[in-house]
Parts: structure tokens; sequence; C-alpha cells
């Protein structure tokens, strides 16, 4: 059976059908020793396939991993840094093969983040179309007003555009700083930290809290394993929220 070359290459593990795409067309991407830029290119679901020198095994387990991280400080969402620097990888048993975050969090960002070899899966949620909410407790500098959350439920302009309604819900506030939970469903790069900033109120700490209905409960440089209920629950959510917005799955 053919599929496009970005679904199989989900399908194998290696990284999100978004991300692929990323892969295809910065030429990175081989399929039976020919560079494939083209996207929407279909093969068999067996061919060979090579991503920056390493051939990529189709997925032979019986099921995926799927992994709730709660990222510390100071540590990358990559499974892998040039630089050195720590990443996730290194707090995640090798019994897991190789995994991927789905989407990301700064490494000044601490929190939930979730990890899977299924690439389908991750897709799913990151797309803008499954407004999978992601909740934010920050930390920001001056006292935020009633006018401000309002202007934060309603959307800020930022430089690459009006940011989708959000819910605001101050937990603390002195003349000096204020605690507020945001939640968004977006993933425009820095998305909070800069909604912030357009308010004049630079972000001191900011920690992923909520991930859909998945919560804190776990400490800072841990992980679970994600249920099989919650997994389905967070597709069934995404899914009606595609739908809604005229996507045939």
């Amino acid at each position: 059976m053919e599929n496009r070359l970005q679904k199989i290459i989900a399908d194998r593990g290696y990284c999100s059908r978004r991300k692929a795409e990323e892969l295809i067309q910065e030429g990175k991407v081989k399929v039976n020793g020919e560079t494939i830029t083209a996207m929407g290119t279909k093969f068999e679901d067996d061919v060979t396939i090579e991503i920056d020198g390493k051939i990529l095994k189709p997925q032979t387990k019986s099921g995926y991993t799927y992994l709730l991280f709660n990222k510390p400080l100071g540590v990358l969402t990559t499974m892998k840094d040039d630089r050195g620097r720590r990443t996730i990888a290194e707090l995640i048993p090798e019994k897991y093969g190789r995994l991927f975050p789905v989407g990301r969090l700064d490494i000044d960002t601490s929190g939930l983040i979730i990890l899977t070899d299924d690439g389908n899966f991750a897709n799913l949620i990151m797309h803008p179309s499954g407004e999978l909410p992601k909740s934010y407790l920050a930390k920001i500098t001056g006292r935020i007003t009633s006018t401000e959350l309002k202007q934060l439920e309603k959307g800020i302009m930022l430089e690459d555009g009006l940011t989708a309604p959000a819910k605001a819900e101050i937990v603390s506030v002195t003349m000096e700083e204020s605690e507020v939970i945001l939640t968004i469903h977006e993933g425009k790069n820095r998305e909070v930290r800069r909604m912030f900033e357009a308010l004049n109120h630079r972000v001191k700490s900011l920690e992923r809290i909520k991930i859909g209905h998945l919560d804190t409960k776990i400490g800072r440089g841990h992980f679970v394993e994600i249920k099989e209920q919650d997994i389905l629950k967070l597709k069934n959510y995404c899914l009606a929220n595609r739908k809604k917005a005229g996507y045939k799955d």
C-alpha cells in the first residue's frame, strides 16, 4: 500500500509528520538512495528510508510508547545537542527506545511535555485544528489588571499576528509581581512570554502545568507512562475539534 512519505516516516516512529515535512523540504530524506524533496510523494510502506545517514526501520513493536515528562529548567526538549547541553534523552531510560517530544518547551521553561514514538498521534495533537489546550503558570513583573486579563482573553497582536482567544486566571497579585494561569491552544514560538511582554510584563518564570486534561502530579525531572484511556481522550478531543473545523479524518 502506498502512503505519503511524511506519513511513513511518522509511522516508523522517527518524528511527527510536521517535522518529517521539514526534513523532506531540507533535502535530508532519501528513499531507496534518492533524495526526495517533493512534498506529498507516495511510496510503498516497505521502502528503504534514510535520514541524515540513518536507515529507518519499520515499526515492529506491538504498540507505541507515550510518556508524560515534567521537564526541569535548563533541559532541552531535543534528544541530542551538538553543543553538549543537557537534553531530555539523558533523563529517559534506554529501554523506551527512540522517542521524540511532542512540540517543545524552551530551555528556560519547565513543566509538562509528551514523549512518544507515535508520529501520527504527535501530528494530531500538535496541529492547530485540534485546539488542544495547554495551561501555563507564569510569574510576571508588575501588577496585572483586569483590563489586561480581558486583552489576553480576546487576543494579543504580536509581530506574527493576533493570538487566538485565551483563558486567563489570576493566582496572586502584588504591586511588584503577579502570578497568572494562562491557557492557550496555539503553538507559536515563545507565545506566552511574548503575550505578557506585549502588555509590558516581563516573565520571571514559566511552567506548563497542564496538557489537555493531563496535569502536573509528577515530580520535576520525572515521568509517567500515559494510560491508554488518556491517550484516547486526547485523540477524541482533537478529532472532535477537527471535525467541527471541517477536516475529514
